[in-house]
């Protein structure tokens, strides 16, 4: 079954000056401040839509993972991914790095980092990302 997830965007005055907040509306956890400022310099306590990008990313690829290990046998016993998006200013998302550690008993650092790139190259939001580069830096704690 397919499901819609929803946020809203409330901004006001000019790209520059103004601010905004985005609401999540589907989970209802939060609304948070975003301006220009925490977007293209220091985020000063607000958000940005790639702070955004950057959780949405990390936790499908963790689950992404997740699900590909506990299918081949090797479920984890801990996953921790920290996505980093960067955005330049008048370009946009010029790349995304995927930076995953876990403990998953039992398996290779071979077979973790194949299993790694192919949740990489598989989770939806990976695939929705496509057009920016994206690479993936995979550690196998012991």
């Amino acid at each position: 079954m397919a499901t819609t997830r929803t946020a809203t965007t409330n901004w006001e005055g000019p790209l520059m000056g103004g601010s905004g907040t985005v609401a999540l509306n589907s989970s209802g956890v939060g609304t948070f401040d975003v301006t220009w400022a925490s977007r293209a310099e220091e985020p000063g306590g607000r958000t940005s839509p790639e702070e955004l990008i950057a959780a949405a990313h990390s936790s499908c690829f963790s689950m992404a993972l997740s699900h590909a290990l506990a299918g081949a046998g090797t479920p984890p016993e801990t996953v921790e991914t920290q996505a980093d998006v960067t955005f330049q200013p008048g370009e946009g998302i010029t790349g995304i790095v995927l930076r995953v550690k876990a403990r998953v008993p039992g398996l290779s650092a071979e077979d973790f980092t194949k299993a790694a790139e192919g949740a990489k190259a598989n989770c939806p939001v990976s695939k929705a990302l496509a057009g920016a580069p994206i690479s993936l830096e995979a550690e196998l704690l012991s």
